[in-house]
Formats: structure tokens, C-alpha cells, sequence
């Protein structure tokens, strides 16, 4: 139900945007937000933001990523600045918390 988009392969130093479109339903009653999982590792929340607007960052991402939402489109986006090889992940977005809805995620590569 949640479909994003705007992944790829990024130099270390760069910057990507994620997008991440949800159906009313979700969209209009739900925190929403951003995981990711490395290789090997658990998914992590990245950054969440309210029905209000509030917003919540992990603390190895704050300063650098910027999560906002556009309530005219449905849709919610990552903005990722100063982006590290620790940073490459598959990102997914979820609306509801874990027991909520998830996206298939998208490929975040950070590389030289």
C-alpha cells in the first residue's frame, strides 16, 4: 500500500530524496515514517513524523536527513544530505509503527 521511490547510488558527501506515497487511509490518521536495514543487520527507524507534523530522528541521521510531508499529495519524503557509506541500506517506509504498513523499500547505496 505504501510505494516509494527515489533510491540509487550516491557518492559519499551527496544527497538523495525518497518518496513515499500512501493512500488516504494511511496517510491521513497515521504517523508516518522511514526504517532502513543493512546487510546483516536489523531495520532501524530512521525518522518519523506525525499526522501534526512533529518529527523524530534517529540520532546517527539528525542534522542530516530531513523527513517532511505534503498532505495535498499523500505523500512523505526523506530528504538525505552528507550522506555516509553507513548510510547504504534498503529504506522503507512505513505508516502505523511496525505492526502497521509497510513499503517494499528502495536501495540506498553510498559509495565512491
Amino acid at each position: 500500500q505504501l510505494v516509494e521511490s527515489g533510491g540509487g547510488l550516491v557518492q559519499p558527501g551527496g544527497s538523495l530524496r525518497l518518496s513515499c506515497v500512501a493512500p488516504e487511509s494511511v496517510f491521513s490518521i497515521r504517523t508516518l515514517g522511514w526504517y532502513r536495514q543493512a546487510p546483516g543487520q536489523q531495520r532501524e527507524l530512521v525518522a518519523t513524523i506525525t499526522v501534526g507534523g512533529l518529527t523524530n530522528y534517529a540520532p546517527s541521521v539528525k542534522g542530516r536527513f530531513t523527513i517532511s510531508r505534503d498532505n495535498a499529495k499523500n505523500t512523505i519524503y526523506l530528504q538525505m544530505n552528507s550522506l555516509k557509506p553507513d548510510d547504504t541500506a534498503v529504506y522503507y517506509c512505513n505508516g502505523g509503527g511496525v505492526l502497521g504498513f509497510w513499503g517494499r523499500g528502495t536501495q540506498v547505496t553510498v559509495s565512491s
